[in-house]
């Protein structure tokens, strides 16, 4: 009995002392503990480091200790937010640390090295940005449909103040995101096969249509558009853009020299999408036929 006792209680010293644990620290405070053969091949001689392992534990790290950056953006008075600034794991930091760990066989402590991350967007671009108007385009919806009117207005203020940079394709199923009861989309009315029916997100494919007419206006490369199978009352004919988080996506792609911005907002049953550009931009804009 007494030496089982002795034998479970050596055996719990090596786990804690074990050469290969990594307390990783955050302002000096222990975050977790991490085995460094984790971090690399099994059945090697030379340590060789298992970039798959490396990018799930990595991504793992940042999920819980990143701060994303915040581009600057316009309120709706069109005053400038100014961005903010992020901050990521420094992966090169800490592989390098983990790497000395290993050749040392000893435990550590790692402190968890963070970098600094900038936005994409800041102040000066944004202001560049709202000098020159491209392309427009109003649809009008029912603001008694309160269901319905919710949905245009999330994905509305999905696709507000996002720059498309110059070879970048927008997607409005990535940019917009699933469309979820969590997100606060409600049940409205769809088209399914030609017929109507409700679920969750109705009257979003306004708000792609609308801004597939503004991007068209503003002579920008259209990617991938499909109309829906009947006939939609608030655009003209043939001039819509169905999408689905599970099917059609509407995307464009921005081949000017210069970054475009787009600017929506839903006004007492309107709703405006236009596109801006630098002043510097070289662009064709196109005609289009508008609503009534």
């Amino acid at each position: 009995m007494l030496l089982s006792y002795m034998f479970s209680f050596l055996l719990a010293t090596q786990i804690i002392t074990s050469p290969n644990e990594i307390t990783i620290t955050k302002n000096g405070k222990p975050i977790t503990r991490l085995d460094s053969m984790d971090f690399f091949h099994p059945y090697f001689d030379l340590p060789i480091m298992d970039s798959k392992k490396v990018d799930q534990i990595v991504d793992q790290l940042n999920k819980q200790y990143s701060i994303p950056p915040k581009n600057a953006q316009l309120d709706p008075n069109g005053n400038i937010i100014p961005e903010k600034a992020g901050m990521e794991i420094d992966r090169q930091a800490l592989l390098k640390q983990v790497y000395s760990h290993y050749i040392h066989q000893k435990p550590s402590n790692i402190e968890l090295p963070m970098r600094t991350v900038y936005p994409n967007v800041d102040s000066e671009l944004l202001n560049d940005l709202r000098s020159l108007r491209i392309g427009l385009y109003i649809t009008s919806f029912n603001p008694r449909n309160k269901n319905r009117s919710t949905n245009i207005k999330l994905a509305t203020e999905s696709i507000n103040n996002y720059v498309v940079f110059p070879g970048e394709t927008f997607s409005f199923n990535k940019v917009v995101g699933k469309r979820t009861k969590e997100r606060g989309y409600l049940r409205a009315k769809v088209i399914v096969k030609g017929e109507y029916a409700e679920d969750i997100g109705g009257g979003i494919c306004q708000v792609s249509s609308t801004l597939f007419n503004a991007v068209d206006n503003a002579g920008l490369q259209i990617v991938q558009r499909f109309s829906h199978s009947r006939e939609v009352p608030y655009i003209p004919r043939g001039r819509d853009a169905t999408v689905s988080w599970y099917g059609p996506d509407f995307q464009f792609k921005n081949e000017y020299n210069q970054p475009v911005l787009i600017r929506a907002k839903t006004v007492n049953g309107l709703l405006i999408i236009a596109i801006y550009s630098s002043e510097n931009i070289q662009y064709t804009p196109r005609k289009i036929p508008y609503t009534t």
